[in-house]
Parts: structure tokens; C-alpha cells; sequence
């Protein structure tokens, strides 16, 4: 997931409602003077930076300011004799460069900091993009998180765009609350990916008597047309809609999927999970009818039992099926994003589905021949 981070220097009355606004807005860290470090904590639970040389209370070191990184100690030619390089190399715990991208020798210096610290902060003078393209290639395959340095949501957007990975979060800086606000709305929408979603022509519909099925509640709410991506095959998985339409049995629960039986696959990010795997805190991937994905958190997995019944399908060429419980409000959705009753469904009928390239094992793709029935 991209980082948010703020940076809070100066007056503690001044920097305290950005805080607070950053915590509320679900930052991950703030950088702050050394004096604030306890104050910070006592508002929240944050990672909390500061700039040094020494190791302190802080939760991550940050190097660079008043050294080399930001230009108050000339470049050295020998990046083998730069002294904040020196200076991240013997200090402990997670750490983090900081280097202001005055022109080109700070560029090449940033990627040489950046191969011996956690994360790597870089501030642009009269750059965009191209610096930053540059240090995202020179340190691919490096562990370390490059956090580009904004002033505004506009410039969060397009750091995190940069070379389709972006940056891998950003420090914002501002005084203003509603910005804070805004940097956090762009960093989730940079977040959501998008998957494929096709139609598949039901082949079969029948009753198959009772079994345990899953409702997995969230700690977000959806609307119509999102759901999960849910299937008995790790090759295929159904669009199964959130119980966010009021019906004449039971109110809207927009918070809800009732995803189906406990050996399903749920599709999460890149990988996959068993249903019954799901516990509250883990995370979950919620896909509208368009294939827009983005992440929620899981508040409760209820697990009862049910009756239930077999869908399958067929695709491309590829049979699919899943275990739904057979209720009228469980529901798949069509090609034109309607939500469609399991109990209505009928072979023939065609609804959304998604393809995986590739076969699974431990959840993960995997080149491999694997028949599942």
C-alpha cells in the first residue's frame, strides 16, 4: 500500500490540527522536530520521523538534513567518502534518506543513499517527473520505499503515476487541513486497480442441500454494483454482489457480501484466499461491475449454516462454478451491471466473471498445469 506522510514541523500549536487531520485522514507517519516526538503519540497511533544523526525515541531516522542531502555540506566526487551515505550505513534501525533534487549529481547521489536505507525522501525544486522516473529505475530491485515530497494532492497524483509504480508514497507538506484531506482521497484512488470483468453463460443452476457459507462484513460500505470476486476454481471467479439494495425480506446491508461456502476462493489483491480463512482485520478486495478494485478491511467473517446452491458457468472456453447460499437476496450481477437473485438464475443467463491466466498455489500465481473440478 502507498504511504502517507506528513510534514509537521515548528510551533506545536500550529502543527497539532494538522496532525490530528492526518490522523483522522489515516496517515501513516509524520516527520516532526524531536521535542514533538511524545506529543505526537499522545494523539494517536502514528510513525512518528525526525530528522538526526543520532538514534532517538523516533520511530524512523531521517538523514540528510544539514548534511549533504540538502546541500549544506557540498557533494562529495566520491560517493565511497559521502558522509551521509557513511552515516546510514552504521546507524541502526529503520532510517531514511532525504535529499532535495537540486540537478543531476543529487539525482545519481539519491540513488546511492537510497541503496542503504529503508526509505528514501526526495524533494523536487523545479522538477515533475523525469528525476523521479529516473530513481524508481535505478533502484529497481533495491528495498527501499521512495517517498516523493508534494505540496498538493495534484502533484501526489501524478508522483504515484510516475513509471505506472510511482513513488511508493509521499510527504506532504502544507498547512492547510483541507489539502491533508484531499492528498488522502488521491493516494486511495491511486491505489484502486482494475480488474477484467466478462460475461459467462450460465450452464447450470441446482439446489445441492445444505452446507456453511461465509458473510464477510466490512468496515466499508458499498454500493450497487460492488461486490467480491468469489469462486470454487482458483482459473475463475464470480462477481457476487454486496447486500447493498434494500429487498422485502431483509434491510440493506451495504457493509456485506454473503460470499458463499467456506472452501470458495476470495480473490485479494494479486492473490487468493479461502474464505474461511477470513478473520476481522484482514483485508479484502471489494470490485465494481466497471472491474474497479480497492482495498476494505474485514470488521466480522460469520460463518453458518445454509442451504446452498451450485452455479456454473463457462467462459472463454473455461467451465467455472461456485457455491452460493440459496436465498433471494444472494446475488450475481450482469454483463450491464445488474444484480441478479441467485433463485432467478437460469442456464443460459449471462453474468460477470473474471479469468485467471494462470493457476494458484498457496494463493499465488504460478505457471503450472492444475485441473480443479
Amino acid at each position: 500500500m502507498k504511504e502517507k506522510w506528513l510534514m509537521a514541523q515548528g510551533r506545536w500549536a500550529e502543527i497539532k490540527p494538522r496532525i490530528t487531520t492526518a490522523l483522522e485522514s489515516g496517515f501513516d507517519c509524520v516527520l516532526v522536530d524531536k521535542e514533538n516526538i511524545d506529543r505526537v503519540r499522545e494523539l494517536g497511533g502514528i510513525k512518528v520521523a525526525c530528522f538526526g544523526s543520532e538514534r532517538g525515541s523516533e520511530d524512523i531516522l531521517v538523514i540528510g538534513r544539514n548534511g549533504e542531502g540538502d546541500g549544506s555540506i557540498p557533494l562529495s566526487k566520491d560517493q565511497n567518502n559521502s558522509m551521509d551515505i557513511a552515516l546510514a550505513r552504521t546507524i541502526s534501525g529503520v532510517k531514511a534518506g532525504y535529499v532535495i533534487i537540486a540537478n543531476k549529481k543529487y539525482e545519481q547521489f539519491a540513488v546511492e543513499l537510497g541503496k542503504n536505507v529503508d526509505y528514501l525522501i526526495v524533494i523536487g525544486t523545479d522538477w515533475k517527473v523525469i528525476p523521479l522516473e529516473n530513481m524508481i529505475a535505478g533502484l529497481q530491485g533495491v528495498k527501499v520505499k521512495i517517498i516523493s515530497g508534494v505540496k498538493t494532492a495534484q502533484e501526489a497524483t501524478l508522483a504515484l503515476a510516475t513509471l505506472e509504480h510511482g513513488s511508493d508514497g509521499v510527504l506532504l507538506e502544507t498547512a492547510d487541513l483541507s489539502e491533508i484531506k484531499r492528498v488522502s482521497q488521491a493516494v486511495e484512488q491511486s491505489e484502486r486497480s482494475r480488474l477484467e470483468l466478462i460475461p459467462g453463460i450460465v450452464t447450470a443452476v441446482r439446489p445441492v442441500g445444505m452446507g456453511d457459507r461465509v458473510c464477510v462484513d466490512t468496515a466499508s460500505m458499498m454500493t450497487p454494483g460492488e461486490g467480491m470476486l468469489i469462486g470454487s476454481q482458483a482459473k475463475g471467479f464470480f462477481l457476487v454482489h454486496s447486500e447493498s439494495e434494500d429487498s422485502p425480506y431483509v434491510a440493506a446491508r451495504p457493509f456485506r457480501v454473503n460470499a458463499g461456502a467456506v472452501h470458495a476462493y476470495i480473490r485479494v489483491g494479486e492473490k487468493t484466499r479461502y474464505l474461511s480463512e477470513l478473520k476481522s482485520g484482514d483485508e479484502v478486495t471489494i470490485v465494481s461491475k466497471d472491474g474497479e478494485a480497492r482495498s476494505a478491511i474485514v470488521g466480522r467473517a460469520k460463518i453458518e449454516k445454509r442451504p446452498m446452491i451450485l452455479i456454473e458457468a463457462e467462459a472463454k472456453g473455461e467451465k467455472i462454478s461456485t457455491l452460493l447460499q440459496n436465498a433471494e437476496t444472494i446475488k450475481l450481477v450482469s454483463p450491464q451491471g445488474r444484480p441478479v437473485s441467485v433463485t432467478e438464475l437460469k442456464a443460459g443467463d449471462e453474468v460477470l466473471v473474471h479469468l485467471e491466466e494462470s493457476a494458484r498455489h498457496f494463493g499465488m500465481k504460478i505457471e503450472e498445469s492444475i485441473v480443479e473440478k
